[in-house]
């Protein structure tokens, strides 16, 4: 995006999903404003921004036709748009063009003014696809909501816009369900989580008593007595099924509650098929049982086993959904885990346990061994060794001392410290990342609207087969006509119900994006996590992304064999220098334990290098274009510096007096793991690029040392998008690997942007998914993450669709006249159970994919250290 344009929101949109909505909106609004570039979409927000002056009313409809609905902002609701990522700012190294000055972000920091609020409701009573449909809905009626989206699998919705909570929960209360406005998500967690127990406690309870009277029913029809009614058992059946519809309103109660709710608010769900199939069921029983004589002889079958048999085999799907659905949120789960419950904070020269919400920033906080850190922070006294596998991914614990930053949730391995507390309570990166996490897991990518659509219109459709099913089997069936046609009716309502439909999305997303999260992968949202695993052009920035992303030195050569005194006069002249260079040498000099040279009379060259005085005579370091212009030669030096330009690197000749001592390799060094990850990406059948602003020799060192396909050097980084639409106007799906900042534009540009950063070091939302780890693994393992959950998806979608496309027709009669065969009423049940258990389980199976890279670390296991109580 254009940065000198002034855009300001002008319009709120709904059903805009991906980077695909976001080029078909700015390409209806080009010839409003002139070109793409000066439209500026939010996803999150459901929000356009536009310039100054354009007619809101006309951009409006040329969106509406578009597909996405909008609507004007007014002007005081409108915001200032800012960019999601931040500006740049610097340049890099020396010989590096990337401009990848890396500025330290706070976590989830973007600088977008939100123009829209977010509620997110707890709901009760939903259970299926249909009535994910029907809260939908409901809080799209209630003026100022733009965007609402219901997730079945841990009942939670979410309202996008200007809206009144209260009138939302009344919306989803107008519409048969329940809702309370989530104010404090932690708590709220604990109470679903506590009401989910109970639930499960109460389904078995209800399975049992159900599942007690009909299979007691079944096994006396068919081993004792007869399930007809005659004159002399007549009573015996009214009084069996007195005591069914007892049993039915004790165990499945809610199922008629739900039904009725939905019926006066002109709705249909699951409860309304298990209703009537079970009804219908009990009501013929009783006709029969009340008057015999008023039907064939064939036709006197009672079916008060069929009722009870089929809400106690819900009752005990249910009971299994909920057990296997409370493993998908484990991810989430461990992460709350992670939080310390009290800090050892310093104040007043006195020590004492606080619980971690009263922390304050600029605490003093001692953390000892085995325990975890509260809050994040820099280190001000002491140094340790840091797990932080559950934040990045890394499985080694990382060194740490005064000055470097440290993150709640991370564990101390090692030795005491004391830290200054910099983000406490909601602004630790570990509160944005669950935050994140919950976000991501509640979306719906693109393949998920497809279950929605059909769902819509899905139990109204099978309430009309189960009508024409039994109007067929009434009047073209065999004898008993009456029984053959209230069994089919029965069975089709009771095997349609279409749970399996409104899970299969929700369950795998959940799973996939906490796994993702496992791996240092922070996924945004589900068109993200299913956008990744159909990347084939993976382009990549160099600084920070490939290498390191500083300079150091790579070789020393010395003439006459005596590195360290070469590296003495070196750092003896650098050491008054603040250039990047500088500190590589400087470095190199310490690390080797070198003690630099006295040197006076310091000059910096500007192109050229540096010049100072030892020993009398000028010594002086820089370029050999340089040095030659000075008449000095370098014959026997010319291999070195050959084999250190072939490595990427820079090479710095010192001379001293007339003679050149020799040549120092100063590179941006290619991170340890780059090349194989780069390798992964290959075998995974991905093309790969690097986008840099470096010279064209370093940029062809650089890839042919990681193994890139392709490159493209001295690309200004406001260009590097321009790169990016041109190679998915040639049909690539293309991801794009920077820096969160100052790659903003690239990474929105791309099919699917990854922002790659180590630690707190990085915008979360800066892109579509953000590696909260400095390796490039991360992309790797969030495509294979990514195609591993989207046929999840696909397997769970053709599990409900064929499940229903063969089981409907099998319940309506279909093989009765080739085989004669009837389906059960308590099969139907039996199966529409096993189903929904199906899916949730197959989603589940997701939790123990690992990726090629290496295993997923075991979350649930044991910390290096054990942890202390007071955490």
């Amino acid at each position: 995006m254009n940065d000198s344009i002034d855009l300001q929101p002008a319009l709120t949109i709904s059903g805009a999903s991906c980077q695909g909505c976001a080029r078909k909106i700015r390409t209806a609004l080009a010839p409003l404003t002139g070109d793409t570039e000066r439209v500026q979409v939010n996803l999150d927000d459901q929000t356009v921004a536009l310039p100054a002056g354009t007619d809101l009313a006309e951009a409006a409809r040329r969106v509406t036709e578009a597909g996405y609905p909008a609507t004007p902002i007014s002007p005081a609701a409108a915001a200032p748009a800012g960019c999601c990522a931040g500006k740049k700012d610097g340049a890099g190294t020396p010989g590096d063009g990337d401009g990848n000055h890396r500025e330290q972000t706070m976590a989830g920091s973007t600088g977008q003014a939100a123009a829209e609020d977010q509620v997110a409701l707890s709901v009760t009573g939903a259970t299926c696809a249909s009535c994910v449909s029907t809260i939908e809905k409901a809080l799209l009626s209630v003026p100022g909501v733009t965007h609402a989206h219901m997730n079945l699998a841990d009942n939670t919705a979410t309202a996008s816009g200007q809206a009144d909570p209260q009138a939302l929960v009344e919306a989803v209360a107008s519409a048969g369900y329940g809702a309370r406005v989530i104010e404090n998500a932690d708590e709220a967690d604990e109470r679903k989580q506590e009401q989910d127990r109970r639930h499960y406690r109460v389904s078995l309870i209800r399975m049992a008593a159900s599942l007690t009277l009909g299979v007691g029913l079944m096994i006396w029809g068919m081993g004792f007595g007869s399930m007809m009614v005659t004159e002399a058992n007549q009573t015996s059946w009214l009084a069996l099924g007195a005591l069914t519809l007892v049993v039915m309103a004790a165990t499945g109660g809610h199922f008629f509650t739900g039904a009725w709710k939905a019926f006066r608010h002109h709705n249909a769900n699951m409860d309304t098929l298990i209703a009537l199939g079970t009804g219908t069921a009990w009501l013929y029983s009783m006709v029969v049982a009340s008057m015999p004589e008023a039907l064939p002889e064939m036709a006197r079958h009672v079916y008060f086993e069929a009722s009870a048999m089929i809400i106690g085999l819900i009752n005990l799907g249910q009971a299994l959904e909920l057990r296997a659905k409370g493993k998908t949120s484990e991810a989430v789960r461990r992460l709350l885990d992670l939080r310390a419950k009290t800090a050892r904070v310093i104040r007043d020269g006195e020590e004492r346990d606080i619980p971690v919400a009263e922390v304050r920033q600029g605490d003093r906080i001692r953390v000892r061994p085995g325990e975890k850190l509260p809050v994040d922070g820099v280190i001000v006294e002491g140094a340790t060794r840091i797990d932080e596998s559950m934040l990045t991914g890394e499985p080694m614990p990382v060194s740490k001392s005064t000055g470097d930053e440290v993150a709640a949730g991370t564990l101390n391995t090692h030795g005491a410290i004391i830290y200054q507390a910099t983000r406490v309570g909601s602004e630790t990166a570990l509160a944005q990342i669950i935050r994140l996490v919950k976000k991501a897991q509640g979306s719906k990518p693109a393949i998920g609207r497809l279950a929605d659509r059909i769902s819509a219109v899905f139990v109204p459709s099978v309430m009309l087969v189960a009508v024409v099913s039994a109007l067929a089997w009434y009047n073209l069936g065999p004898e008993p006509a009456v029984v053959h046609m209230m069994v089919a009716a029965t069975t089709v309502l009771i095997i349609a119900c279409p749970c399996a439909l409104g899970l299969a999305t929700p369950m795998s997303v959940m799973v996939g994006v906490g796994k993702a999260a496992e791996y240092g992968a922070l996924i945004r949202q589900g068109d993200a996590l299913q956008t990744a695993g159909k990347i084939d052009l993976v382009i990549l920035d160099k600084t920070g992304t490939i290498t390191e992303g500083h300079p150091a030195v790579t070789r020393v050569h010395a003439r006459d064999g005596n590195s360290q005194r070469l590296l003495a006069l070196a750092a003896g002249l650098e050491q008054h220098s603040e250039h990047p260079l500088a500190e590589a040498i400087l470095g190199k000099a310490q690390q080797d334990g070198v003690e630099a040279a006295t040197v006076t009379g310091f000059e910096a060259l500007n192109g050229r290098g540096v010049t100072g005085e030892f020993d009398g005579r000028p010594l002086r370091l820089g370029n050999r274009r340089w040095l030659e212009d000075q008449g000095l030669a370098f014959d026997d030096l010319d291999e070195a510096a050959a084999t250190i330009t072939a490595e990427a690197g820079t090479p710095l000749f010192l001379a001293h007096g007339d003679a050149v001592l020799g040549v120092i390799g100063v590179a941006d060094a290619i991170k340890p793991d780059s090349r194989a990850a780069i390798q992964r990406l290959h075998d995974a059948g991905i093309r790969v690029m690097m986008v840099t602003g470096d010279v064209n020799a370093t940029a062809k060192a650089i890839a042919a040392n990681a193994g890139i396909d392709d490159y493209r050097a001295e690309v200004l980084p406001e260009d590097k998008a321009n790169v990016v639409s041109e190679m998915r106007g040639k049909g690539y799906t293309v991801a794009m690997v920077g820096d969160g900042i100052n790659d903003a534009p690239a990474l929105a540009a791309a099919d699917v942007g990854f922002a790659i950063g180590t630690g707190t070091d990085v915008a979360i939302e800066s892109a579509a998914i953000t590696l909260m780890r400095g390796s490039l693994h991360g992309v790797p393992d969030a495509i294979e993450i990514s195609r591993a959950t989207v046929k999840n998806i696909h397997q769970n979608l053709f599990g409900a669709f064929i499940y229903n496309t063969m089981g409907i027709p099998v319940a309506a009669g279909l093989l009765y006249p080739l085989w004669g065969i009837l389906m059960s009423p308590i099969l139907a049940g039996a199966a529409m159970s096993l189903s929904s258990v199906t899916v949730v389980s197959n989603a589940n199976r997701l939790r123990l994919f690992r990726t090629s890279h290496q295993p997923a670390r075991n979350a649930s296991g044991p910390d290096p250290k054990p942890q202390k109580e007071r955490n």
